[in-house]
C-alpha cells in the first residue's frame, strides 16, 4: 500500500482496533484530501467491541519496520500509538493531531510527556456520557432499592415483604458537571432526586441541578447528601479530592458512585466505611490500581458493585467516536477550532 502523500493529501493512520465499517466511513469522508491507512495485522487484537487497547501482538522485525514507516508518514492519528507512545513526536515527525478514543487522557499525556509536545489532541468527550449515566442510575437503584437484600432472600428461598428507601426524595451531590455529570443530573432529577452539583468552572446550574456548590465546600455539605457521585476528570485539583475527612463527613448510610477515576477518592478509607456499614454501598467503575488486584479486599464486600472500568463501553461506542472524528476532520480541513480539544492548562 502506498502511504506517501500525493498532491498535498494528508495521511490518516488508524492506530487502534477499529471495525471495517468505521474505517470505510473515514475513507469515504474526503478521499481527495485524506489517505486513510489501516493495517489491522499490525494492531492489537480486540477482545470485545470497542476495545482500543486489545491483546498485544508480537510483531516481527519486518512488521515493526512497516509500522515505523507508517508512523513516519502520518499527519493524523486515530488514537495513540500503543507500541511506543512516549516517543510519538520523534517517531511521527509529521504528526499534527491525534483523535483519542477516551475522554480522560490528561494523566496519560502527563505520564508520557506528550502534553509537552506541539501535537494537538482531541478527546472522545461526550461519547461516554449516556452509558456512564446509565451505570450511575444502576448503582443508585441497586442500593436504594436494596438489591443485595433481594439477592440474599433469593439464595435463601425466603419470601418476606419489605420496605426500601427508594430514590425519590433523596439528595445527591455530583462532583463534576461535564457531559457525564450533566447527563447523570438529568437522570437523577427524572427519578425525583434533589441534585446538588459542583464543578471547577462554577457558573449557572445545568438542567436537573437545583443547587451549585463551591468545590471548597464539598466537605461542608457531605453530611446532607444521600449519594455522592464522582464524575470529574482526574487533575491535580481532583486527585485525592475525597479523602478520609470527607468520607468521615459523609452522611451515614449514603451511597457512592465513582465513574471518574480511582485516584479521586481515598480507596482505603472508602473500604473501611463500606466494611463497617457506615457507607451503605458503592458502585465503582474505577479503582486506584487497575486491573483491581485479585487480593483486593474490595472483592469481598457484599455492598460493592464492581465494574472493570467498562461502564462507558457499549456496542455503539466506535460509531460515536468516529462521528466526532469526522466532524473534526471537516473542521481541520477548514482551519476551524477542533471539537473536544485537550486543554493543557486544565488537564482535560
Amino acid at each position: 500500500m502506498n502511504t506517501q502523500n500525493t498532491a498535498g493529501k494528508l495521511t490518516i493512520l488508524i492506530a487502534s482496533p477499529l471495525e471495517d465499517e468505521h474505517v470505510n466511513r473515514i475513507k469515504a469522508f474526503d478521499p481527495d484530501r485524506y489517505t486513510v491507512v489501516h493495517e489491522p495485522a499490525l494492531l492489537a487484537k480486540p477482545r470485545y467491541v470497542a476495545d482500543h487497547n486489545g491483546a498485544p501482538r508480537t510483531l516481527s522485525a519486518e512488521e515493526q519496520s512497516r509500522w515505523s514507516d507508517l508512523m513516519k508518514s502520518a499527519d493524523i492519528l486515530f488514537d495513540f500509538d500503543r507500541l511506543d507512545p512516549d516517543n510519538m513526536p520523534a517517531n511521527a515527525p509529521k504528526l499534527r493531531w491525534v483523535q483519542a478514543t477516551s475522554a480522560g487522557i490528561g494523566e496519560f499525556l502527563r505520564r508520557t510527556k506528550l502534553d509537552q509536545s506541539g501535537i494537538a489532541f482531541t478527546t472522545a468527550s461526550g461519547v461516554h456520557a449516556r452509558p456512564l449515566a446509565e451505570f450511575a442510575s444502576l448503582g443508585l437503584l441497586y442500593f436504594f432499592r436494596d438489591m443485595p437484600y433481594l439477592e440474599r432472600m433469593k439464595q435463601a428461598s425466603h419470601w418476606e415483604r419489605y420496605t426500601v428507601q427508594g430514590l425519590e426524595g433523596a439528595r445527591a451531590l455530583i462532583v463534576g458537571l461535564g457531559s457525564v455529570g450533566r447527563e447523570i443530573a438529568r437522570d437523577c432529577a427524572h427519578f425525583g432526586v434533589e441534585v446538588w452539583g459542583t464543578r471547577r468552572s462554577g457558573g449557572e446550574a445545568p438542567e436537573g441541578v437545583s443547587r451549585m456548590i463551591d468545590q471548597k465546600q464539598i466537605r461542608e455539605v457531605l453530611p446532607e447528601v444521600d449519594a455522592l457521585i464522582l464524575a470529574c476528570p482526574l487533575t491535580e485539583e481532583t486527585r485525592g479530592l475525597i479523602g478520609k475527612s470527607e468520607l468521615a463527613a459523609l452522611k451515614p448510610g449514603a451511597v457512592i458512585v465513582n465513574v471518574a477515576r480511582g485516584q479521586v477518592i481515598d480507596e482505603a478509607a472508602m473500604y473501611e466505611g463500606l466494611k463497617s456499614g457506615r457507607i451503605k454501598g458503592a458502585a465503582l467503575d474505577v479503582f486506584e490500581v487497575e486491573p483491581l488486584p485479585k487480593d483486593s479486599p474490595m472483592w469481598t464486600l457484599p455492598n460493592v458493585l464492581i465494574s472493570p472500568h467498562s461502564a462507558s463501553t457499549v456496542t455503539a461506542e466506535n460509531s460515536r467516536i468516529v462521528d466526532i472524528f469526522l466532524d473534526n476532520l471537516g473542521r481541520f480541513g477548514r482551519g476551524e477550532a477542533l471539537r473536544n480539544l485537550f486543554d493543557r492548562d486544565r488537564g482535560y
